[in-house]
């Protein structure tokens, strides 16, 4: 039986748009799902991601708490933290990068839609596609349809947190003691594009944290559809 579930697997993604419902019929116990039950089974698993993930990394330490998405310093601004240490101005150094933490949960409040926009054009290609790729296809797909989209989005939002949270003043004091340290290189990071990615790279992680649950854990199939569409990619 198992056998037979992995050849039909495989030749679903072979099949054309008119061939693929067919086979998709074939499956055993009565698993018949239509093209657009298929494509809505993505789409709840996409905003499961949305709503179990990216939602926390807009509350009050939701990137700074978070080991898989915290925003460390750049390479060029380990030095500052090591010099900042070395003359006993840690805490200094610590708040610099809450800082940078908490600019990258407000932006990220302004993701949602763009998100929700991306999964509602979903086509069954594009379903297909997902299921039946890798651990990631999902995340890899919302990657591509909206990270030039969020990006412009994030970057204004990341700028006005910096006033909000104080993180220019924060950094402006860090970077100025820091050159003023004889014989050190001076720094003048772009620190507005360099939160920006990390906020980006942040909220693909946690949404493939979510896809992966998904694809390993029946328990997280949380309804009948998901259970049903998953199971097509089970071995």
């Amino acid at each position: 039986m198992i056998k037979r579930i992995l050849v039909l697997v495989i030749a679903i993604q072979f099949a054309g748009c008119a061939e693929l419902q067919n086979v998709i019929n074939q499956l055993p116990n009565g698993v018949g799902l239509s093209q657009e039950q298929i494509g809505n089974g993505l789409k709840q698993a996409l905003d499961n991601g949305i709503q179990n993930q990216v939602s926390k990394l807009t509350t009050q330490d939701g990137f700074y708490k978070n080991d898989l998405v915290k925003i460390l310093l750049p390479e060029e601004l380990q030095a500052v933290d090591n010099g900042l240490r070395k003359l006993g101005l840690g805490n200094l150094a610590d708040e610099g990068i809450k800082v940078l933490n908490r600019a990258a949960e407000d932006a990220v409040k302004t993701a949602t839609p763009i998100f929700i926009n991306a999964v509602k054009e979903i086509t069954f290609n594009d379903a297909k596609n997902i299921l039946l790729g890798n651990q990631n296809a999902a995340t890899s797909y919302l990657q591509t349809k909206t990270s030039e989209t969020l990006y412009s989005s994030f970057s204004p939002v990341i700028n006005d947190s910096f006033s909000k949270v104080g993180a220019d003043k924060i950094w402006a004091n860090l970077i100025t003691k820091y050159n003023s340290i004889p014989f050190v290189a001076k720094v003048n990071p772009d620190l507005t594009g360099y939160v920006t990615s990390e906020a980006l790279k942040g909220v693909f992680t946690m949404i493939e944290v979510e896809e992966k649950g998904i694809r390993e854990k029946v328990s997280l199939r949380t309804t009948t559809l998901l259970k049903q569409v998953f199971a097509l990619q089970d071995k």
